[in-house]
């Protein structure tokens, strides 16, 4: 979290959505690897008002309406669970069988949905020093 100013001078507070996950009895009330249970019970979305707010299922439909501007960035599983095997030493295989909470929640994700097509900008993040702007037809997920 940190404060900034946008191009208007405004104070923009930057909030991450990880900063309002459920407490673990609820995270974890339909069992510690269910991917139902990272998709619906992670976060705890009513808990938080307006900012820019980054993090992961932003675009579910009852997120969707609360953002005047979104951004999508777009990375393979290859390279994510890599990432997280980096910063949380998990396994960096995202078909490893402790990963499938995570990858096969994000599928759902996906599935239910698109977030690609709802974001006003979709970025290729494989690269974090060298991020690009392409399509929701090109996204990693399809």
């Amino acid at each position: 979290m940190g404060l900034n100013n946008d191009d208007a001078g405004h104070r923009v507070l930057r909030v991450s959505l990880d900063g309002f996950h459920h407490e673990q009895r609820i995270r974890y009330r339909r069992g510690r690897s269910s991917p139902e249970g990272f998709w619906l019970d992670s976060y705890n979305y009513p808990a938080f008002r307006r900012h820019l707010v980054d993090g992961m299922f932003l675009h579910r439909e009852e997120l969707r309406q609360e953002w005047d501007y979104s951004v999508f960035l777009d990375v393979a599983f290859a390279i994510t669970a890599a990432r997280m095997a980096r910063r949380d030493g998990t396994s960096a295989d995202p078909e490893h069988e402790s990963m499938v909470r995570y990858v096969e929640g994000q599928r759902l994700y996906f599935a239910d949905s698109d977030p690609a097509s709802k974001a006003d900008l979709v970025v290729d993040n494989s690269n974090p020093t060298a991020p690009t702007a392409t399509s929701a037809a090109d996204v990693s997920y399809r």
